[in-house]
């Protein structure tokens, strides 16, 4: 490590991971481009995040070893798979999985929300997510356990930076799919749904092979279970803090696209996400060098009081092209369709199911620590 600049900050100190965003609101203003030595160059403020998000050239999509499609990859070789993915993320798609999301988060909210108080983390973000995505990928009840469990210790590796730990994760979840893969290869009637249809796709005149359907579902299943838990936790804390919000919402449902984007713009679900320089750049007065690891924070850039005045305001008056929340150029998220069809009906479900949502104040909530955002747990009551 010798010749590199000293340590700005330690991204994994318990001051930061105590208080993500109010740690990287600091970043952002006191140094936007910082050093450590496990994260290498994290950027915090709006103009160079997306300055990166819009210069895939300059800042390639190619930071691991491991095979990652299409999130890991750059043009031309990403155009492809971009392409053949969109497609499942359509408008009549979304229109179709609409009465299956709806029932899931219906039932979940009757469940949670039948007794005075409720922890709702537990009781409905993580099963409404679970559920979801097995649900939206034509996988088993029973597949829901694993998966969870998985997820969890993805996370305490990433946190770890556990190189070991995480290739045999990635290992894993390859294995779980390629049973899932057999099994319909085996099926004399195999039901048609969206891990079927995949195996049935090419990309440059051939099938897509094991893997690369692995990596995909991997890259969905890895970003649809925690970000859309730890988004319907953040948006339901946020209600029971304003009351007057909740209530607009409850009288204009058909306002809860926009609002939901707004509030998970003030505290966003998900932290970070990696590029690597491919020629010396210059960044916030920082001199880079080629092939240098950085971390663009989507938290820090949607907060940023140059982008966002009174950046913690919740208003619906903002530009909703200034927000990051599902990314920006050729990567912006192909899945926020989805997302934010599913938020949507799950917020409704709570509202509707529900006169108001309060804090419970003996028991507060709890944040989420890195890699995750959000809270880990959230005791509401019911009134």
């Amino acid at each position: 490590m010798s010749g590199l600049p000293p340590a700005d900050w330690d991204p994994r100190s318990a001051a930061v991971l105590a208080d993500q965003r109010h740690a990287y609101d600091r970043m952002r203003e006191h140094c936007p481009v910082a050093w450590s030595p496990s994260d290498h160059w994290s950027v915090f403020r709006h103009a160079d995040v997306s300055r990166i998000l819009a210069d895939h050239h300059s800042f390639s999509n190619r930071t691991s070893r491991h095979l990652s499609v299409p999130n890991g990859m750059d043009p031309p070789e990403h155009t492809a798979y971009r392409g053949l993915i969109e497609g499942y993320f359509s408008a009549p798609r979304m229109a179709a999985f609409e009465p299956v999301c709806r029932e899931i988060a219906e039932d979940l909210a009757l469940s949670a929300l039948a007794q005075p108080r409720t922890e709702l983390i537990a009781s409905f973000a993580q099963p409404f997510a679970l559920r979801i995505q097995c649900a939206f990928m034509g996988w088993p009840p029973g597949l829901q356990e694993p998966l969870q469990s998985w997820a969890t210790r993805n996370n305490r590796a990433t946190l770890r930076q556990d190189r070991q730990a995480l290739a045999a994760l990635a290992a894993e979840f390859e294995a779980l799919i390629g049973n899932l893969l057999a099994e319909r290869r085996a099926s004399t009637d195999p039901e048609h749904d969206l891990t079927c249809a995949l195996m049935q796709e090419q990309v440059e005149g051939r099938p897509l092979n094991d893997q690369e359907i692995a990596s995909l579902l991997r890259n969905w299943t890895v970003g649809e279970i925690g970000t859309i838990a730890a988004a319907v936790g953040i948006i339901a804390y946020f209600l029971a803090n304003e009351p007057q919000v909740q209530q607009l919402l409850r009288e204009n449902p058909d306002l809860l696209w926009q609002a939901n984007d707004e509030i998970l713009r003030i505290h966003g679900p998900l932290v970070d996400n990696r590029r690597r320089t491919t020629c010396p750049v210059q960044l916030g007065g920082r001199e880079i060098g080629a092939e240098q690891r950085i971390s663009i924070n989507w938290i820090a850039a949607n907060r940023d009081p140059a982008v966002f005045p009174e950046p913690d305001r919740f208003s619906l008056d903002r530009d909703p092209a200034l927000n990051l929340l599902y990314g920006a150029g050729i990567h912006v998220c192909p899945g926020a369709p989805l997302a934010r069809m599913e938020l949507v009906i799950a917020i409704k479900a709570l509202l509707q199911h529900s006169e108001q949502l309060q804090l419970v104040e003996a028991q507060p909530a709890r944040l989420a620590s890195y890699p995750s955002s959000g809270y880990a747990s959230l005791p509401l009551q019911l009134r």
